[in-house]
């Protein structure tokens, strides 16, 4: 191959040596695995501090959620434009802006005096998480374009996502009890020292679509959309399905949605390319990333509140508890990238993740007041972790594969959208589904005696499992109907080019 530079002036990884360019690769998966770690652990590791930030803030229970749904409002919903303009302006520049971005509001976060100052920080997080995230997944699937490196590349990253909330729930745990509730905000810090660095020394700012434009009308038309899903989902946990504020902005969010379709078949440089949707393969990846992100908080939300109301976990030992989740979770990642899926296709190995996933969850039904959790607990974590492994990395692998170069950004922040508006879904159904189970149960019964409504907790958390392991169970049917039959080939001509 005769040697060429890009346009930005570095050499392709021919010409700088197979082992070199090799070895920069999975330093580069380190540095992108690092950031959306960060990310991903933002989404539950003030969860647990709450209490402890309450308590030293003095905010209402009423407020108590805007720390939680303020950062899933602004990530979700700028989420596109993020993408974009990695694509417009240089994967290089969208993630070192957003790394230093967001240490900068996480120790804003963490030096909050009052409970505005720490809402404005989390909203800010989001802000930057949305710029960071699509930019981390692009440069995975720009650098990595060999299948056999581009699999073992996405189990990681998959794993990261699918686990990042569990591992959150371990260092949130571990951070309050040893520190304070405001480190949980400060450890970005030091995490992002760290992708910055390797950030400024390994990636080059190649702009794939630089003779494009930002399409102004449909951001604001997407932007707003899913603002409005987001905040009518999670108007549900606080405010009845017959709110107007949930009703109507679930509404307004489907309309707002419905016109950004229909603008982008008209847009001169369309923020989403609806090519980037109409291949099948990719669709039902989408969808699968969709299902999984809803049914994931039936085992992170409730599972935390058995482990630590019921079982009296403390929040580090809670932590702990999910790690044999993460580390079966990782295990079928790999396997399941690297190996199935070349030999089997995602027809076989998706639908089949989704009914291990769906199998543990509805397993998990059987908790009781007096389980232990080596035999309540383990044994269905570690099952439901074998399910999201084979889910989560393919369906990431499958959703950016095969995107041209110039519209990998924005196909990475559809990928985080998915999982991020599946998983406000998820909440909101299973909060409400939960309630009403928890409600039926006292019905009739004396609920001051602490028997009952130790039951009635129980019947709320065994109601979000069973209606989890039936999203997972609906995933399975969905991707075996959407995905198409035979292994996925990758065109050789059509890979994108290498930028490092």
């Amino acid at each position: 191959m005769s040697p060429k530079t890009l346009t930005d002036g570095t050499r392709t990884g021919a010409e700088q040596g197979p082992s070199a360019a090799s070895a920069k690769k999975w330093w580069i998966l380190a540095v992108v695995a690092l950031a959306q770690l960060m990310v991903v652990l933002d989404a539950t590791i003030v969860n647990i501090a709450l209490p402890s930030a309450q308590a030293d803030l003095g905010f209402s229970d009423g407020n108590r959620q805007w720390i939680v749904t303020a950062y899933a409002l602004t990530f979700a919903s700028l989420l596109l434009l993020g993408g974009r303009i990695a694509d417009l302006f240089g994967r290089k520049t969208a993630f070192l802006i957003g790394v230093v971005g967001f240490a900068a509001v996480s120790a804003l976060g963490g030096a909050a005096t009052n409970f505005e100052m720490l809402v404005t920080a989390r909203a800010l997080q989001g802000a930057f998480g949305a710029l960071l995230a699509p930019a981390a997944l692009s440069l995975l699937n720009t650098t990595f374009t060999d299948a056999k490196e581009r699999a073992k590349a996405f189990s990681v990253y998959g794993a990261i996502a699918g686990a990042g909330g569990a591992v959150g729930l371990l260092l949130g745990g571990i951070l309050t009890d040893a520190l304070d509730w405001r480190w949980t905000l400060y450890v970005n810090v030091a995490i992002a020292v760290v992708a910055f660095a390797g950030g400024w020394l390994l990636l080059s700012n190649h702009r794939d679509a630089a003779n494009s434009k930002l399409d102004v009308p449909g951001t604001v038309l997407v932007a707003a959309g899913l603002f409005s899903l987001v905040y009518g989902f999670s108007n549900a946990e606080t405010h009845d399905w017959d709110s107007p504020q949930t009703w109507g902005f679930l509404i307004a969010g489907g309309a707002l949605l419905a016109a950004f379709t229909w603008w982008q078949t008209r847009a001169a440089h369309p923020l989403l390319p609806l090519r980037i949707l109409l291949d099948r393969n990719r669709a039902a990846s989408f969808f699968a990333v969709l299902i999984s992100g809803a049914g994931m908080f039936g085992v992170f939300l409730f599972l935390t509140y058995y482990l630590q109301l019921n079982l009296g976990f403390s929040p580090t030992k809670t932590g702990v508890a999910f790690l044999p989740m993460v580390a079966a979770l990782m295990v079928a990642a790999q396997i399941g990238t690297t190996a199935l899926v070349p030999r089997l296709g995602p027809k076989a190995v998706i639908p089949l993740g989704f009914a291990i996933a769906a199998v543990g969850m509805a397993w998990l039904t059987g908790i009781g007041v007096g389980s232990h959790y080596v035999s309540a607990v383990l044994p269905q974590l570690v099952i439901t972790g074998i399910g999201l492994g084979l889910v989560m990395p393919p369906a990431m692998q499958m959703a950016t594969g095969g995107v041209a170069a110039e519209d990998a950004g924005v196909a990475s922040a559809t990928v985080n959208a998915m999982q991020q508006v599946g998983g406000s879904i998820g909440t909101a159904l299973l909060n409400t589904l939960a309630a009403s189970a928890a409600a039926d149960y006292l019905v009739g019964k004396n609920p001051a005696n602490k028997l009952v409504q130790a039951q009635a907790t129980i019947e709320s958390y065994t109601t979000a499992f069973l209606w989890s392991a039936g999203f997972f169970a609906a995933g399975a049917v969905i991707a075996f109907l959407l995905f198409r039959r035979g292994v996925p080939q990758q065109d050789p001509d059509a890979a994108p080019v290498v930028h490092m």
